[in-house]
């Protein structure tokens, strides 16, 4: 349970390293959602 602790607080650094600003956890949310939006139409044939 420590060790999960560990890496979810390690991985929430990094995260919010990565994007300093509110504007750039949307910008982040938003390529995420595109990229899996367009894996879903590739494997789907479209």
């Amino acid at each position: 349970m420590r060790k999960l602790f560990v890496l979810f607080a390690a991985a929430a650094a990094l995260t919010t390293a990565a994007c300093n600003t509110v504007a750039g956890v949307g910008e982040d949310t938003t390529a995420a959602g595109q990229a899996v939006t367009g894996a879903a139409n590739e494997a789907k044939g479209n």
